[in-house]
């Protein structure tokens, strides 16, 4: 099977550019063009028509799309079974939001083992997008992600809340928070959107961090106010050299499983979506 036509055809699906898709392929437009042309000679049927307006779908083309996605899928579970070695039946591949990694995740590989005992596991840390770029491609089986990203092949559902606590070194009091010490969170649009809305005094803050073990080191290395996890918060103000901000607004953040839609139904994902949604830490007072 020829896969990079298949996924050159899906990558101008999404672009409708053949510039773009030789530029997120690494490849020359001619390349592309080829690829088009070898698919479509296959097929026997025009796939894109390309005018000044750009680049669009014929009505076969838009007919095979999903039988192209189920290809992709179905070429990387193959690539999958035929490499897995060991005694176990199936490797699960499972992402996680990058900041969920330490929210008892040696508790939850034990229980994986109990439940699953004939499955192997692996595990990679990453951000939502390409998280659910992944499943799309079939390259992971659930992801753990704080942003679904639409589209047809996936099916999200919400599994937990997560909740975001500040700290800080310098003041106990949100209105005397320095946006100059403070270290802004953006984890995620909904919670870049909440900041934005709750506290419009510290949008100016000159550091700002995507991910939440950063905004812990920059905090403990250089001191300052930021957003952290809220057991991350009950570890740094054990530590003696921080402390809850008053009047600091908690800032939930919800959690989703991402899975392939091929999947939704079956017994070991679903088992495997479960037991994720119940390693999540306890949720402090107000």
């Amino acid at each position: 099977m020829q896969i990079d036509l298949i996924e050159t055809f899906l990558d101008i699906c999404e672009t409708r550019s053949f510039n773009r898709t030789a530029e997120r392929l690494g490849i020359t437009q001619s390349t592309v063009s080829g690829r088009v042309r070898a698919l479509e000679k296959d097929l026997g049927r025009r796939l894109f028509l390309r005018s000044r307006a750009g680049t669009s779908l014929t009505l076969e083309g838009m007919r095979f799309e999903p039988h192209a996605r189920s290809l992709r899928v179905g070429w990387s579970a193959a690539l999958r079974a035929t490499r897995d070695s060991g005694p176990t039946a199936t490797t699960l591949r499972v992402g996680i939001q990058r900041d969920l990694t330490s929210t008892g995740i040696v508790d939850w590989v034990q229980d994986f083992r109990e439940i699953l005992p004939g499955t192997a596991l692996y595990m990679e840390a990453d951000f939502s997008q390409q998280m659910c770029s992944d499943l799309v491609r079939g390259h992971l089986d659930v992801g753990l992600i704080y942003t679904p990203y639409p589209h047809p092949d996936l099916h999200f559902e919400t599994v937990a809340e997560v909740r975001f606590r500040m700290v800080s070194s310098v003041v106990d009091h949100i209105d005397a928070v320095p946006p100059d010490s403070y270290v802004r969170a953006n984890n995620s649009p909904a919670f870049e959107e909440q900041h934005r809305a709750r506290l419009p005094q510290l949008e100016t803050a000159t550091v700002s961090c995507g991910q939440e073990t950063l905004v812990q080191a920059l905090l403990n290395a250089h001191g300052g106010s930021g957003y952290v996890l809220e057991g991350t918060a009950v570890e740094m103000v054990a530590s003696g050299r921080f402390h809850t901000v008053r009047k600091s607004p908690v800032i939930p953040q919800p959690v989703y499983s991402a899975i392939h839609l091929r999947n939704r139904h079956r017994s070991a994902h679903r088992k495997l979506i479960r037991l994720l949604s119940t390693h999540f830490p306890g949720q402090g007072q107000e």
